[in-house]
């Protein structure tokens, strides 16, 4: 009995032992001085919601679709505002699996492309269910492409968290952030053939550096063992699909390779790792998009701001800083210039009970006006 006990009290200190070797420890995320161009009062509430929203596509006729974040682990999974009503998207049946095969397992990022076809990536639960590209047409709600990923581009572990589709529709670019398999990658998908093929795991450009989150003075490391440190998880297009541009949340510098490189299936892993730009210095961050100017905009969950990476030089401009901004997360253009953002306020839902979550409800979607353009859905 009392070598049952000592294996039990050994297994008890090895097993949090190996977590945190694995996946815990570092420093905080350094902090950085920012002055804000833009007062806070630019900012426009575009609803109120009774759980955290995760991502965000509006139409370029202004409507606005919407993950609810899979960590509040919601019931409506993807929804569309119709007079500030948040409606489960296309049909309850895709929410709940009733009678619907292709229903959504864990669906955090959605894009509408330029032909008019809202798209969705389920990462399914880590990579533990089928991890899944649907596209919808946006008018009728009908599935008009699917496609199911191998275990060999998203093996089990995997986390395909966010996505950016060309201006032809032809090819999807995803961030595999591989929060428990520790293996992050690009994902490239030719929508016209349906292959899929993996590239970048293992290159400096898709790892995390040995960083913590801190969100509004929480230190992101939950129970002081699990450090929320996603692999490449910022992924955006810019909008003459030249450049991708990618990094990790921890990470403190901004990557871009062109579209071309990516494109080539000529060119090997270590040819294409080797025409990587580590192009700018950057915060931490979550979301990013692109305008027509060529501007990357960026959700930092660290300093409660919105800010942008300017084309000619990299360099950083604080647009928005405001506490009401809680854990700034997946951002999409829509139509008059307007920029949408969602608050995903994580630091009160990761490792917080039901009733913590309850009590920091509402949580927001805003937008805010810019003064250069861009096609919205993305």
């Amino acid at each position: 009995m009392r070598k049952v006990l000592l294996v039990v009290l050994l297994l008890l200190v090895a097993i949090p032992l190996m977590v945190k070797l694995r996946y815990g420890g570092g420093e905080p995320f350094p902090v950085m001085q920012m002055t804000p161009t833009m007062d806070s009062g630019a900012l426009e509430l575009v609803a109120d919601l009774p759980a955290p929203p995760g991502n965000i596509a509006v139409s370029d006729q202004g409507r606005v679709f919407f993950t609810y974040h899979p960590e509040g682990k919601p019931t409506v999974k993807v929804a569309e505002l119709v007079d500030g009503k948040a409606l489960p998207w296309p049909s309850i049946e895709f929410q709940t699996g009733d009678g619907e095969p292709r229903y959504f397992q864990n669906v955090l990022s959605l894009r509408i492309d330029r032909q008019d076809r809202l798209w969705t990536l389920d990462n399914a639960n880590h990579g533990l269910g089928q991890p899944r590209l649907l596209a919808f047409d946006i008018e009728t709600g009908v599935v008009v492409h699917q496609y199911d990923f191998d275990r060999d581009v998203a093996p089990r572990l995997s986390h395909l968290n966010d996505f950016q589709v060309t201006t032809d529709g032809n090819t999807i670019f995803i961030a595999d952030a591989s929060i428990m398999g520790k293996t992050p990658a690009i994902l490239i998908y030719d929508v016209v053939n349906k292959r899929a093929r993996r590239v970048l795991e293992g290159h400096v450009s898709v790892e995390a550096e040995p960083y913590i989150p801190v969100v509004q003075g929480r230190k992101m490391e939950i129970f002081g063992l699990f450090a929320i440190r996603p692999g490449v998880d910022s992924i955006a297009l810019d909008r003459q699909n030249e450049w991708l541009y990618f990094a990790a949340v921890t990470a403190t510098r901004m990557y871009r390779a062109r579209v071309v490189d990516l494109l080539n299936i000529e060119l090997g892993e270590e040819q294409l790792q080797a025409r990587v730009e580590d192009w700018a210095a950057k915060p931490e961050t979550d979301g990013i998009t692109t305008d027509n100017a060529g501007n990357v905009y960026l959700t930092d969950p660290g300093h409660d701001a919105i800010h942008r990476l300017r084309p000619e030089d990299g360099s950083l401009e604080t647009l928005i800083q405001s506490a009401s901004i809680r854990w700034p997360d997946g951002m999409s253009y829509g139509p008059d210039n307007y920029l949408y953002f969602t608050c995903s306020a994580l630091h009160h839902v990761i490792g917080r009970s039901s009733k913590h979550k309850l009590s920091q409800a509402p949580y927001q979607i805003y937008r805010f006006k810019t003064v250069e353009s861009a096609a919205a859905g993305h």
